[in-house]
């Protein structure tokens, strides 16, 4: 009878071990799981991204209005028959110091 208890206890030794400390077991799988987690929050962010170019790349490709926009706004595009006003504010130095 002593022999089977201690049998029995040298494989629940064994199983633990494999199961805590060996490479196939609980903490590679916790490892895994995290990388998967981050690499699905990765995934669903360029996604969004992706969504946010392919509506740019259809209004692009369906009117003028977007183009006219960027152009605007990146190349500083003035149309036909509009003004050009800057409004450029003084700088804004510190009192001098009176001597």
């Amino acid at each position: 009878m002593k022999l089977l208890a201690a049998a029995l206890i040298a494989a629940l030794v064994l199983l633990q071990y494999r199961i805590w400390i060996s490479n196939d077991g609980v903490r590679p799988v916790y490892r895994l799981e995290r990388a998967v987690a981050a690499q699905e929050k990765l995934n669903a962010r360029l996604t969004r991204r992706n969504a946010r170019l392919a509506a740019d790349v259809a209004d692009l490709k369906t009117g003028t209005g977007a183009i006219e926009e960027r152009a605007r706004s990146e190349l500083g595009m003035i149309g036909p028959h509009e003004t050009f006003y800057m409004v450029v504010e003084p700088p804004r130095f510190p009192p001098a110091a009176r001597r």
